[in-house]
Order: C-alpha cells, then sequence, then structure tokens
C-alpha cells in the first residue's frame, strides 16, 4: 500500500493561551503544543459522557455518565495510565478500574466484582477503553508521528478547534496506550471495513481536548468530558481495592462465580413477543411453526455477532421449514434504519427483528450473542452464550438434529 499524510494546514491560529501572544502556527505546531500541554496532566479529575450508536443511527443507543479519576501511569508499559470509573450519581462506588496489572468490573445484578489480570486471555493490547486524556495523547501522537496512509485536518470553530483523523490502512486501528492494528485472521468479517476515523474537539482557552468522537464500519462512539480539574490528586493515593464491594466476592476471569446460577427461563415456556422486521412486517412468537425454533439476540456492534452471519444464513436453508425456524433479534440499534443498514452490509439472509425493552427484559438479555433454541411446545430447552466459530455451529447443529428426530 502506498503511504501518505495529507495534512491541512491552518494558518491563523492563535495561542494565547499558551505563549501569551498571537502567532499563526500550522496544524502540525499547534498539534504538538496541545501534546505538550497532555504530556503536563499527571492526574485530572472529570464528568464524562460515553455514548455509543450504530452506523445508521442517528442518536446514542446507549448513553453513561461517570465521574472519573485519571493517573499517568509510567510504569505501566501498556496504557500508560490508571485509573477508575464511578456512579456519577454517587461517587464513592465503583464500576470499572484499571491499576496497570489487573482491571476489574463490579457486577451489581449477580453481586460480584470480576478481576481480569490479563493472563487468561492473553492479547497484544489490554482490552479495555483507556481514560480520556490519555486516549487523546495517543491519537494526536500517532497522527504527528506515523508513517500510515492518513488524512488530517484542523479547523477552527468560534470556542475550540476541530481536529480530525482518518487513517486508511488494511485494518482497523484502535488505541490502548498505542495504536494497534485489528486482525483476526480466522474472522475476517469481525471488523468490517478497516477505515478508522477520529475526531478531537480542543477548548482555545485551555488548549486542551474535550471530545473525542471514533467511527469505526461496526460501531461510533463519543466521549465528552466537564468539570476538568488538573493535577489536583497523586497516584500514591490511589488504591483501587478501596472502590471495591466490601460484601461481594471478588471472581478471577476464567473463574465460575458461586452467585452466577443458570437462568431460571431454562425449561420454562419461552415469553411471547411481536416484533417489527426490516421489511416492515411484524412477526410473533408463536407465528413461527416449526417444530424446532431457535432465537438469536445480537448487536450490530458484537464482532462474534457479525461472524456468525455466514453459518446463521447456511443454517437457514439447511432445514425443511415444518422442522427449523429462526430469527435474529437486533438488541443496540437505536433505529430500524441501522437494523435495515446493517441487513443489507452483511447480507443476512434470515427473518431480522428490532427488539423492544420488554423483550429484552422477559429473556434476561445482558450480553451478545445468545441463542435459545426451542422445542415444539416452545419450552426453552437450550441456553448458548457467545459464539465460536465452528465450536458453536457444531453444538447448534447437533442439538438442532437430535430435538427434530426426538
Amino acid at each position: 500500500m502506498i503511504k501518505f499524510i495529507q495534512l491541512t494546514i491552518i494558518v491563523s491560529i492563535s495561542l494565547i493561551g499558551i505563549n501569551g501572544c498571537h502567532k499563526p502556527l500550522t496544524a502540525k505546531q499547534y498539534l504538538n503544543k496541545v501534546l505538550v500541554n497532555l504530556e503536563r496532566v499527571q492526574s485530572a479529575t472529570y464528568q464524562v459522557k460515553r455514548e455509543s450508536w450504530a452506523p445508521g443511527d442517528t442518536a446514542a443507543s446507549v448513553r453513561m455518565l461517570r465521574y472519573y479519576k485519571e493517573y499517568n501511569n509510567p510504569l505501566d508499559t501498556t496504557i500508560g495510565a490508571s485509573f477508575v470509573s464511578l456512579l456519577q450519581e454517587d461517587t464513592t462506588k465503583m464500576d470499572f478500574c484499571y491499576d496497570g496489572k489487573m482491571k476489574a468490573s463490579v457486577y451489581d445484578d449477580e453481586k460480584f466484582t470480576g478481576i481480569d489480570s490479563f493472563k487468561v486471555r492473553k492479547l497484544p493490547f489490554r482490552s479495555l477503553t483507556p481514560p480520556f486524556f490519555n486516549y487523546a495523547k495517543s491519537i494526536i501522537n500517532y497522527a504527528l508521528e506515523t508513517k500510515d496512509s492518513i488524512s488530517i485536518k484542523l479547523e477552527e470553530l468560534e470556542k475550540s478547534f476541530h481536529f480530525s483523523l482518518t487513517i486508511s490502512e488494511d485494518k482497523q486501528v484502535e488505541f490502548f496506550g498505542k495504536a494497534f492494528y485489528m486482525e483476526d485472521n480466522e474472522n475476517p468479517l469481525i471488523f468490517g471495513d478497516p477505515t478508522s476515523k477520529y475526531e478531537i474537539w480542543i477548548d482555545k482557552t485551555t488548549n486542551l481536548p474535550f471530545k473525542i468522537r471514533r467511527e469505526m464500519s461496526h460501531n461510533i462512539s463519543a466521549e465528552t468530558v466537564k468539570n476538568v480539574k488538573i493535577n489536583k490528586i497523586s497516584i500514591k493515593d490511589f488504591k483501587p481495592m478501596s472502590y471495591f464491594p466490601k460484601d461481594y466476592p471478588l471472581v478471577n476471569r476464567g473463574e465460575r462465580n458461586q452467585n452466577t446460577k443458570e437462568s431460571d427461563l431454562l425449561g420454562k415456556k419461552a415469553p411471547d413477543w411481536t416484533l417489527t422486521d426490516t421489511a416492515d412486517k411484524t412477526l410473533s412468537l408463536k407465528d413461527m411453526q416449526s417444530k424446532v425454533v431457535m432465537l438469536q439476540f445480537t448487536s450490530v456492534s458484537c464482532g462474534p455477532c457479525r461472524v456468525s452471519i455466514p453459518f446463521l444464513n447456511e443454517l437457514t436453508s439447511t432445514y425443511n421449514k415444518k422442522d427449523f425456524d429462526f430469527a435474529a433479534i437486533e438488541c443496540t440499534a437505536n433505529s430500524m434504519n441501522a437494523v435495515k443498514f446493517y441487513q443489507t452490509k452483511t447480507g443476512i439472509n434470515y427473518k431480522f427483528l428490532k427488539s423492544d425493552k420488554p423483550v429484552l427484559k422477559d429473556y434476561e438479555i445482558r450480553s451478545f450473542p445468545v441463542f435459545f433454541i426451542l422445542d415444539q411446545n416452545r419450552k426453552i430447552r437450550h441456553i448458548i452464550n457467545g459464539y465460536g466459530k465452528g465450536t458453536t455451529d457444531k453444538e447448534i447443529r447437533n442439538i438442532v438434529d437430535k430435538m427434530i428426530k426426538s
């Protein structure tokens, strides 16, 4: 691939806040100034609004408000930062933290704290969203130093500067302390279009970022911070375990949580539903008359869900309609337009429905994908969480074959 960097020059940026005088700078010079400011951020506290939506949506389907304590951590050679995410309505309650050696998540529904020391699932990066200022620093540093095929632009607005970065590589680029080129040789569908887009809004007064937007073919996300306080806390005082709920057991990744029981739905009659498909037709569970029915609860931003599509396309054409029927229920897209966009883009040829809140509650959906396999009386006989190419295919086929023959 031919490597190029297209740089839009800004010739009239006034940086009173940095050097006390008006001095025209190029886009690259200004970004270097911002990077210097980011390097001075040793710690920060702030409120952050995090949003996520599917391509084709016009509004966020996921919104979270959190209070962050972020620390620069030079001892961590991966992310380069430590942080804790606290509930905005009660900043004594943690939902996530990372200290450079492990990450921890609080699961209030099941009442335990999950610990991941990165020893079970070994990846070339640490799979967590870095804290805001560390994230912005990684993106800008990459834009200034990379030899990848990128295009950058800097636009002056009334109270801020808008920096945009488009990465045109053959793999999507994500930032976990530094740039990582995302690939899955066994599952090439997992990431889709490799183009990566990042936007950063920078406050003119402080010359520090306050918003980051990331756009990929499978997901769009944004973070906006406010009430920022710089260098008012010290990493010496950061003690992650002090935030752990005292009455919740600690469960290491790869270990079964003893408090987590098998779904109460297993063996019970499947809750009925009536949903709309991408042809704007309604379908109810009771309309599906086959001996065996399978439902998949899926998400347009879920990589394993995307990888399962070829198998599901094949599965729907394998069996006689009187023996087997299947429908996928999309759970995170905010609009039918996004559901239709995803179906067309991925080549789905089976029933594809948009969920509503009652069906998600009735089926206790908390992660994706989840498969429910129902018998002719519409009792839930099997629940399969997650998808592994080949292994899950075989498991589903074996179950369906046995149920048809029974």
